[in-house]
């Protein structure tokens, strides 16, 4: 099937469910450009903790909490998920963690359902994959630098989440390019508008991105779109059609 004729049976398409799992994250320019505040068949949810916040520190500064980051997504969001059109769309926890995702998303990077939560985690795969980039994005230094960014931030609000400090620990230990930037103090990244993803079914693919923040529970919903029209929207609809089954990396 081409991308062609997937973009003109797309239409009939019905949305599929998005899916869910225990998690951690809260990137504010987590994967692209962050709009908000700072801060299949079946849906699976998980049942983590909320976090509480103890008290703010000085104005300005993001409150110290107590307890663990939340990893269980707002049941409105997952209905989010399952509505929007040739939009590949997923939520991070304050740990790069994804959380919750459709099948477009899945179909784009990878099927989520298929590995186990700890893969799941866009830090680990940044600093401790393969030496290609995940999912070949064009944006892999960019997100990088996101990540020690986010994480350094992450840390500083949940200083008692023993998750946290351990996803840091670890990717300090296992990754001398995240040690080496860890180190610094003034690493500063550039929320990326859009990005290309090299996939082994559709070719390149190039969206627009947008991260909604959800203060509510430290977590950001991540957006990818096309324009209408362009090879790139022809190309999700494509995925749309296939599904995650149905690549083959």
């Amino acid at each position: 099937m081409t991308a062609g004729n997937a973009a003109r049976r797309a239409r009939g398409v019905p949305a599929r469910a998005a899916r869910t799992t225990a998690g951690t994250a809260r990137p504010s320019a987590a994967h692209c450009g962050t709009v908000g505040a700072p801060a299949g068949p079946s849906t699976r949810t998980s049942v983590a903790p909320p976090s509480s916040s103890a008290h703010d520190t000085a104005a300005g500064t993001a409150p110290i909490r107590n307890t663990a980051h939340r990893r269980d997504v707002r049941p409105s969001i997952l209905a989010l998920l399952r509505r929007l059109p040739q939009t590949a769309a997923f939520v991070i926890s304050a740990t790069f963690e994804v959380l919750a995702w459709n099948d477009l998303a899945a179909a784009l990077m990878e099927d989520f359902a298929a590995v186990p939560p700890e893969r799941r985690n866009l830090a680990r795969k940044a600093f401790l994959g393969p030496a290609e980039p995940p999912y070949g994005i064009s944006d892999a230094a960019e997100f990088r630098l996101t990540v020690v960014m986010e994480l350094r931030a992450t840390l500083a609000r949940y200083p008692a989440d023993p998750a946290v400090r351990g996803l840091v620990d670890e990717l300090r230990a296992g990754s001398a390019d995240f040690a080496r930037l860890w180190e610094r103090h003034d690493v500063q990244a550039t929320p990326v508008l859009t990005k290309t993803f090299r996939h082994p079914a559709a070719g390149e693919v190039t969206v627009d991105c947008d991260s909604l923040a959800l203060p509510d529970r430290d977590q950001h919903l991540v957006l990818y779109t096309a324009p209408p029209g362009s090879r790139s929207a022809e190309a999700l609809a494509f995925l749309e059609v296939l599904g995650p089954a149905g690549v083959t990396s």
